[in-house]
């Protein structure tokens, strides 16, 4: 608040673009955190893999984002940020949705199935959001802007990492994770990734709103 370049410039907190953007992405952070919080616990407790098969089932979701990243890129650059934003959210809440039902009826191909839903999602809010950010903002704000963005992810992985294991816990029934029977396990996950779903669809929310407020400053 007081120095001339503060590494948090809390004015650009008051930017109809920034604001929601970045409430946006600690939302979408803290989603995709549950993941990896979640999943090793439900793979191997509730499905009963090994280490290295649990493993190689949570690679999935890395593998598709690698492949998706450019592609992602493509489709903002051609059909625009603001939709593709709406368009990633959207599939992300078809992700956690199938996240919490699809895994039990299907076991490993329901999870796989429903994180290649969910992976994809994400990457295209991060490119669209990303996109929407940087395409307005002046040449000496980059830098500053381009931190927010990492704060505001990493602020959300932070709070997925407490909350969604929070969340996870509350619904399995104990703390203990490691002794808590397989039903209660899947019970967890199914719960955890309701919620979750609940995180996104109010990340819609803001992204409907924030397009809303454009539309009428224009």
């Amino acid at each position: 608040a007081k120095v001339a370049s503060p590494l948090v410039k809390l004015a650009l907190l008051r930017d109809r673009v920034l604001a929601p953007s970045l409430a946006m992405n600690a939302l979408v952070s803290t989603v995709m955190m549950a993941t990896l919080v979640v999943g090793p616990f439900f793979l191997s407790r509730a499905l009963g893999l090994s280490e290295a098969a649990t493993g190689a089932v949570l690679s999935i979701g890395p593998v598709v984002s690698a492949v998706c990243g450019v592609i992602a890129g493509r489709i903002v650059d051609r059909l625009g940020a603001a939709a593709m934003v709406v368009a990633g959210l959207a599939l992300m809440v078809a992700g956690c949705a199938a996240l919490t039902a699809l895994p039990g009826l299907f076991g490993v191909a329901g999870y796989a199935a429903a994180i290649a839903v969910l992976t994809p999602g994400y990457q295209l809010f991060q490119a669209a959001n990303n996109t929407a950010v940087m395409a307005d903002v002046d040449r000496s704000e980059r830098g500053v802007v381009s931190g927010m963005l990492s704060l505001s992810r990493n602020l959300g992985l932070v709070t997925g990492t407490a909350v969604m294991g929070a969340v996870f816990a509350f619904a399995v029934g104990t703390s203990d994770i490691a002794a808590a029977a397989p039903a209660a396990v899947a019970r967890g996950m199914a719960m955890t990734f309701a919620v979750a779903a609940g995180l996104v669809v109010v990340a819609v929310a803001i992204a409907v709103a924030s397009g809303r407020r454009e539309r009428c400053s224009a």
